[in-house]
């Protein structure tokens, strides 16, 4: 087996459709051998039987799915389907991503030509296209930690000593050695894995993709960075600006700390906490905010998405009708080259036309949020929203 790509998913079915689909076009594209587990932490969404209807064990036969009975965390959930895996790579990846037909290919390819590898990542795009600072991180050390939290890192992102936590001064579009891989998208050597040993499950969510990386530096191994480029909605499904997400990323940079600079924590520990009660009163004001905007202009006031749909003439008058019923504005197009309206705010395209290395290199250009459509079952999924 080539490649054994493993997927954590919770509640997110229709993306991770969409993620599975997106790796089974990639597989059959690259000519590898490719198995598929997807470990489900108990969704409320019923997501393992949606996908066996999706994807049957006669036309799938390496899907592996596996149900657990209580959300075990994501690190967990990752070494449970780790330790069935074949692959001489192994690829961790989110469910709410969508990678192109080149990916596995590019992958694989710079793999087996540095053999010091240990995890790689890719040249992650938001929803709106755009880059994602956190395709390439550096080692949060307590000096590159102290520049995060203070902003220090925002304020001179390309300056190598005060930037170093997103290592902006690197060329997006040339492949590096950085320190941190995204757990987004983590292709790592197997052989690497079995000598530092999978996720520490101590990180119920964020930082173990840090863990891990640091200890294939200190293993001896190089972590990369290539610009091969893939879709992140960045868990639409998570809410950076809130407590939650405050609290469970700091209290990981703490874990962090005391694993592996354990002086630097006590320090740390005081002014960690501080941000994160600063932080989350800066979250808790934002949130008071918005409801109170929405009380004075209720949802059903506003004006509906509007749309600029790209896709065969043919499948124009379906989804116009669809999105009719979904009280959706939409302008069809069927060339990649025409602009979008200037009132349009996202871009929707026929994923069973287009490709997604298409998609992607489209989206670029359009700086609009993404949707794809898919006219066999009506669906149209956007960033932060379901239709079918």
């Amino acid at each position: 087996m080539d490649i054994s790509v493993i997927i954590v998913s919770y509640n997110v079915r229709y993306y991770l459709r969409q993620c599975l689909e997106s790796v089974w076009t990639s597989a059959r594209h690259s000519g590898l051998d490719v198995e598929v587990f997807v470990v489900d932490n108990h969704s409320p969404d019923h997501s393992i039987g949606y996908l066996r209807a999706c994807f049957p064990p006669h036309r799938y036969p390496t899907l592996h799915l596996v149900s657990n009975y209580q959300n075990v965390g994501f690190g967990r959930a990752n070494n449970q389907a780790l330790r069935k895996a074949a692959g001489r790579y192994i690829l961790f990846l989110n469910p709410d991503t969508i990678i192109t037909e080149d990916t596995l290919h590019d992958c694989f390819r710079f793999a087996e030509s540095h053999p010091k590898m240990g995890a790689m990542g890719a040249r992650m795009l938001s929803a709106k296209g755009a880059f994602s600072f956190e395709s390439r991180r550096g080692l949060p050390t307590p000096w590159v930690a102290f520049c995060k939290m203070t902003g220090l890192c925002s304020l001179f992102p390309k300056n190598k000593r005060l930037g170093r936590y997103y290592m902006r001064y690197l060329d997006e579009h040339e492949a590096a050695k950085i320190d941190i891989v995204s757990g987004a998208f983590m292709f790592c050597s197997h052989d690497a894995l079995l000598t530092t040993g999978g996720f520490d499950e101590r990180f119920f969510m964020y930082g173990e993709d840090i863990d891990l990386s640091y200890r294939f530096l200190l293993s001896g191994y190089d972590n990369w960075y290539l610009p091969t480029p893939i879709l992140h909605y960045k868990g639409e499904s998570t809410q950076k600006g809130s407590f939650k997400y405050i609290h469970t990323f700091y209290e990981a940079m703490l874990i962090f700390f005391r694993k592996h600079y354990h002086r630097a924590s006590i320090i740390l520990s005081f002014p960690i906490k501080t941000a994160i009660i600063a932080q989350a009163c800066i979250a808790l004001i934002k949130q008071q905010a918005k409801e109170f905007l929405n009380y004075l202009s209720p949802s059903q006031d506003k004006e509906p998405t509007e749309i600029c749909y790209y896709g065969p003439a043919q499948t124009h008058p379906v989804i116009s009708s669809k999105c009719e019923e979904w009280n959706v504005r939409i302008a069809c197009m069927d060339d990649l080259e025409q602009p979008a309206p200037p009132t349009a705010t996202v871009v929707a395209y026929d994923a069973e036309h287009y490709s997604f290395r298409e998609i992607l290199a489209s989206l670029e250009k359009k700086h609009l949020s993404l949707a794809t459509y898919y006219p066999s079952r009506h669906a149209l999924i956007l960033y932060n929203r379901i239709y079918h």
